[in-house]
């Protein structure tokens, strides 16, 4: 499902091939109970071949539960299901408004996906508020090159190229009041042990 975004080969090295059985049983249990992240663990789970077995459907319900609770990834993950159709009605609308709440929780995934949305929406040769979308195009941008995401520094880069100076200027404005709304977390100190 994800192998284009080059997600999944990201998610199998990091965790081998999923969860693994002995750890599925108490997974299941955290996930029925509310936790997030172990719904989307479920979510990803049944999102790829090789998981409990591909079950799209499955999928695009654990990550719709762990959405609810603002989990970034969830959001992202259920945005492209529904805007590709997998595992849900094919639905734009919800595909739009699940990314949007994954940029704003600070997924760089989302922001990239969101900042090329409001790009093409910019180019649209009838659309009124193109400058708007080229300001917007450009806050997403320069957040997801803030987090390192591939792509997002030129693509910013390449977008400021038919920018006035004035929208620029709102466009760093825009991205300040998010960064002062929405602060980094601190990062992890490897000399302190984490919670088991």
């Amino acid at each position: 499902m994800f192998t284009n975004m080059g997600f999944m080969s990201w998610y199998r090295k990091l965790t081998g091939c999923g969860i693994a059985p002995a750890d599925l049983k108490v997974t299941q249990a955290a996930a029925e109970g509310g936790d997030a992240e172990a719904q989307f663990a479920l979510g990803l789970q049944y999102s790829f071949p090789g998981g409990r077995g591909e079950d799209l459907n499955r999928a695009a319900g654990w990550y719709q539960k762990a959405a609810h609770q603002e989990h970034a990834l969830a959001q992202f993950n259920l945005a492209m299901m529904f805007a590709s159709g997998q595992g849900v009605t094919k639905d734009d609308v919800a595909a739009l408004k699940w990314t949007r709440r994954a940029a704003e929780g600070g997924d760089a995934g989302a922001q990239f996906n969101l900042a090329s949305r409001c790009h093409r929406a910019s180019m649209e040769q009838a659309a009124p508020d193109s400058g708007e979308s080229r300001i917007e195009a450009f806050k997403w941008f320069d957040l997801a090159a803030g987090q390192g995401y591939r792509g997002a520094d030129s693509a910013r880069e390449r977008l400021m190229l038919g920018m006035t100076h004035t929208e620029v200027a709102d466009g760093n404005h825009r991205v300040a009041r998010f960064v002062a709304r929405n602060p980094a977390p601190a990062p992890v100190d490897p000399s302190v042990p984490l919670p088991q």
